[in-house]
């Protein structure tokens, strides 16, 4: 199916893998194809971070892939997607990726997608940074990668830690023209959503 929806979606061993849970949750919601990849590290912090189980985050993907398959379909650039998301992406990952260093299916698959000139985006979370992680987030930031910060954005008044993970995955989909409608807009009004603060013109 030549107009079927794929996204591969990587979780590597960085703080913060809730964020490729809720990606996951996101994109079935939209219908969305997901091929999903763990490092061995990610699932050692899956469960250290949350009460979820490996198993409970393979069953929300549609396709699952051993991280050393380097023979899987996500590692050719014929296999089409919309591009990768690594979420979170850790130091290691960045700098495999940005060098093309592919040690195992995650970074492979994301250096597939660059060279295909699909989007990907990489969720990097480390604090605080030196000059060589600088230097891996330049790097692959020019051979076509886009760096997203697991940032928060207070104007839309989180309440919860549940917003903060939302609004953040919501920006990383806009990035492939998806609205998962997790996002409050700057000046707009969502469904169930309130709009932010601002004075309008009259």
């Amino acid at each position: 199916m030549a107009d079927k929806q794929r996204i591969v979606v990587g979780i590597s061993g960085a703080s913060g893998t809730i964020y490729g849970v809720r990606a996951l949750e996101a994109l079935r919601r939209l219908g969305v194809e997901t091929h999903l990849v763990m490092t061995k590290t990610a699932e050692m912090t899956l469960a250290y971070e949350t009460k979820l189980k490996t198993k409970d985050v393979h069953a929300l993907a549609d396709v699952v892939h051993a991280i050393q398959d380097l023979g899987a379909a996500i590692s050719s650039g014929s296999f089409k997607t919309l591009g990768m998301i690594v979420a979170p992406c850790s130091i290691r990952s960045v700098s495999e990726i940005a060098y093309g260093i592919t040690s195992n299916l995650l970074t492979r698959a994301a250096d597939v997608a660059l060279k295909e000139r699909r989007r990907v985006v990489l969720m990097v979370r480390e604090a605080p940074l030196h000059v060589g992680h600088l230097k891996a987030m330049t790097a692959a930031a020019e051979i076509g990668a886009v760096i997203l910060p697991p940032v928060p954005a207070f104007y839309s008044l989180p309440a919860t830690i549940d917003d903060v993970i939302d609004h953040t995955v919501g920006r990383a989909l806009d990035l492939f023209g998806l609205d998962a409608g997790l996002v409050k807009r700057w000046g707009e009004t969502a469904p169930g959503a309130k709009a932010a603060r601002g004075h309008k013109r009259r």
